[in-house]
C-alpha cells in the first residue's frame, strides 16, 4: 500500500477529552474517531489491528473446539423475562419499541438468546458437550463513558457459552477455556494476572477476570506473592492485619460527642484506635425495596458489591439511605449505629467486627456514641465478608501480607451453572431419557477494550510500539526524497520484495519532510521502520526497529531477509 493513496489522519494534540495515553495515542494515530461520547469510528489502521485481534482470539477459541455462529444484536424482552433480568440489569439496557410495540433491548451480553438457541437445536446428551461464540458488537448505556474504548456505550465483544450434562462437564469446559484465555493473552502480548472475581450482573457461581496491569485500570487487584492467591477488590478477601485481644465486657455507656462525625475525628476524640471503631452504614435496594446495614471495622471500607449481593441485588439497585430515611428508621446520619436499631433493618456484620470487644458505634442520637459495644451481646446480625480487601492485609490462604496493582478488566470466564438453562427450560435427555437442565459456562473476551490496554501497556514517549503481530503493518520503508531516482528506486524494490513474502507493507511515497514522516509512523507504531536515503546507491539503507528506538544501517537485502524472517516467525 503506497502511503499517498491512504487515511492517515494523525494529530499533534489529541482531544481535551482524552486523559489517559492509550485514548490519546488511538485519537492522535488516527486508529479511532469519536462520533458521540462512547461511541468510535474505527479508522483504517484502527481496524487492521483490530482485524488482527480478533483472528488471533478466534484461531485460538476454533483451536478449542468452540464453533463460531453470529446473533442479533436486536433480543426481544419475552426472552430477558424469562430469566428474570429484564427488570433485575439496570439503566445500562438500552430498551426500545418497534411500530407494533413489541419491546426490545440492544444486547449488552448473549446469555438469553444463547441458551433460547440451544434449547431449540440440542435435545439429547449425544449432542452435548458443546460450546459456541461469536464476535459481535454489544450495547450498554454507561452513565460515564469514559477513557476511550475502556468504558463505551458500543463494543466489540467475544463472548462464547458451553454446554454440559453435569458439573464435572462444566468443569473441564471451564478449564478448557481458562486455557484457551491464556493463550490467547500470550499471544496478543499482554501482560496479566488471573484473579478471582464476582459474577455480577452475568450471575452463575464462579469466575475468573483476566486483569491487564496497569496504572490506569478500574480495577484494584488485590494478591499474594507467596501463594498466588489474587482477586479483583471486589471479591477479594482478607484478614486484619492489626489485631486486638480480647478483652472482659464492660457496660455500655453513652458518651457526648459533639459535631464528631467521621472515624478519624471519633478515634482522635475518645482516644481509641479507628480499628476499634465501627462504622454502620445503611443502603437501600431500588428493587428489593429493603435497608440493609453493614458494619466494618471503622479503618475499612464497605464493599458496595458484596453488599449487593448480600441484599440478593445488584450494584446498579442499591445505594446509601437517605438522611430522611435514616430519620424515619430511628437514627440520623453520622451518629448511626446497631443498638436499638429498626427492627426493619437487617444487620449484617463484618467478619472483623466479630473479633472486636468493647468497641464504638454510632448511638441512633445526635451527637451521640456508645462505647463498649459488643456483637452478640448487644445486638445481633449476619456476619460475613462485607469489607474491601486491602494492601497489607492478610492473604486468607497462607496469612502472608497481600499486595495490590491496578488493572484493566480484558476477559472474564463464569460457570453459570443451571442460572439461564433452568428457567428457560434448556434440557436435554439423559440416556435414562429424563429431562435434564443443561449445566452452562460463559466466557467473554472484551475486544475493543484488549485493543486499547494493548496500547496502554505497549507505548513511549514518540507513540505506539505495536506488538508484530497485531501491528496494522509489519514495516514501512520511507524515502528521504521520492523525487530521487535512487531512492525510488530502491524503496520500490524493498517493496516488491518484501509484499512477495507476504509481508504487510506501507510504502511512503509523500512528497513531505522525513521528520514529518517519521513522526507519523513512530506515533502510529509500525514495528519496522525503513529508511532509504543518501546511500540508496550503494543499496544500503537505515533499519529502525521502533520497540528499541534503534537505528542501524545494513543492505537492503539484509533487511528483507530480517523481516520476512520476524514474520514467518509470528
Amino acid at each position: 500500500m503506497k502511503a499517498s493513496k491512504m487515511i492517515i489522519p494523525t494529530l499533534k494534540e489529541a482531544p481535551n477529552e482524552a486523559v489517559i495515553a492509550s485514548h490519546i495515542l488511538m485519537l492522535r494515530a488516527g486508529l479511532i474517531k469519536k462520533l458521540v461520547s462512547g461511541v468510535y469510528n474505527f479508522l483504517p489502521m484502527g481496524l487492521r489491528t483490530l482485524h488482527k485481534i480478533e483472528n488471533i482470539i478466534r484461531e485460538e477459541m476454533d483451536r478449542s473446539g468452540a464453533q463460531e455462529i453470529l446473533s442479533s444484536a436486536m433480543q426481544p424482552k419475552e426472552l430477558w423475562v424469562e430469566s428474570g433480568r429484564w427488570s433485575k440489569y439496570g439503566p445500562e439496557l438500552i430498551r426500545f419499541k418497534d411500530r407494533h410495540d413489541h419491546e426490545y433491548c440492544l444486547g449488552p451480553t448473549h446469555e438469553e438468546i444463547f441458551t433460547d438457541l440451544v434449547k431449540d437445536l440440542v435435545k439429547s446428551y449425544k449432542q452435548l458437550p458443546l460450546n459456541i461464540y461469536q464476535i459481535q458488537t454489544k450495547y450498554r448505556d454507561e452513565m460515564r463513558p469514559r477513557f476511550g474504548l475502556m468504558r463505551g456505550r458500543e463494543f466489540i465483544m467475544k463472548d462464547a457459552y458451553s454446554f454440559d450434562v453435569d458439573e464435572k462437564g462444566l468443569e473441564a469446559s471451564y478449564q478448557n477455556m481458562y486455557e484457551t484465555y491464556k493463550r490467547i493473552f500470550d499471544r496478543l502480548g499482554i501482560n496479566y494476572k488471573i484473579v478471582l472475581a464476582d459474577t455480577g450482573a452475568i450471575g452463575g457461581n464462579g469466575s475468573h477476570q483476566f486483569m491487564a496491569l496497569s496504572d490506569v485500570g478500574e480495577s484494584t487487584i488485590v494478591y499474594c506473592d507467596h501463594c498466588h492467591y489474587a482477586a479483583d477488590e471486589e471479591k477479594a478477601t482478607s484478614i486484619a492485619a492489626i489485631r486486638y485481644e480480647k478483652e472482659e465486657f464492660k457496660d455500655v455507656e453513652e458518651v457526648l460527642t459533639e459535631n464528631k462525625h467521621t472515624i478519624e475525628e471519633i478515634s482522635e476524640f475518645l482516644n481509641v484506635p479507628a480499628g476499634k471503631t465501627v462504622k454502620t452504614m445503611i443502603y437501600y435496594t431500588e428493587d428489593n425495596k429493603t435497608f440493609g446495614a453493614f458494619l466494618v471495622r471503622g479503618d475499612y471500607e464497605v464493599n458496595e458489591i458484596k453488599v449487593a449481593n448480600a441484599l440478593n441485588s445488584s450494584e446498579a439497585f442499591i445505594r446509601l439511605a437517605t438522611d430522611e430515611e435514616i430519620l424515619s428508621l430511628g437514627s440520623v446520619q453520622g451518629f448511626i449505629g446497631p443498638v436499638n436499631l429498626n427492627k426493619d433493618v437487617k444487620i449484617f456484620v463484618d467478619n472483623e467486627v466479630k473479633e472486636l470487644t468493647n468497641f464504638v458505634v454510632g448511638a441512633n442520637k445526635k451527637n451521640y456514641h456508645l462505647i463498649n459495644v459488643n456483637f452478640q451481646r448487644d445486638f445481633d446480625g449476619v456476619v460475613g465478608d462485607y469489607k474491601k480487601a486491602k494492601a497489607g492485609d492478610l492473604c486468607p490462604v497462607c496469612h502472608q501480607p497481600l499486595k495490590s496493582e491496578r488493572g484493566i478488566e480484558v476477559g472474564q470466564i463464569f460457570k453459570l451453572q443451571t442460572k439461564y438453562s433452568l428457567p428457560m427450560n434448556c434440557v436435554y435427555l439423559n440416556e435414562q431419557g429424563k429431562s435434564l437442565p443443561m449445566v452452562m459456562g460463559c466466557y467473554g473476551i472484551g475486544v475493543t477494550r484488549t485493543f486499547q490496554a494493548m496500547i496502554e501497556q505497549h507505548h513511549d514517549d514518540d507513540g505506539i510500539v505495536f506488538p508484530l503481530q497485531v501491528a496494522p503493518y509489519h514495516a514501512v520503508i520511507v524515502p528521504v526524497n521520492y523525487n530521487d531516482e535512487a531512492q525510488k528506486a530502491l524503496a520500490e524494490s524493498i517493496y516488491e520484495k518484501l509484499s512477495s513474502q507476504h509481508v504487510e507493507t506501507v510504502l511512503d511515497d509523500r512528497l513531505l519532510k522525513i521528520g514529518f514522516k517519521l513522526k507519523d509512523w513512530e506515533l502510529i507504531g509500525i514495528p519496522n521502520i525503513i529508511i532509504v536515503g543518501r546511500r540508496a546507491s550503494e543499496n544500503i539503507i537505515e533499519y529502525k526497529d521502533r520497540k528499541i528506538n534503534d537505528k542501524v544501517e545494513m543492505s537492503s537485502d539484509e533487511v528483507v531477509e530480517k523481516i520476512v524472517n520476524l514474520v514467518k516467525a509470528l
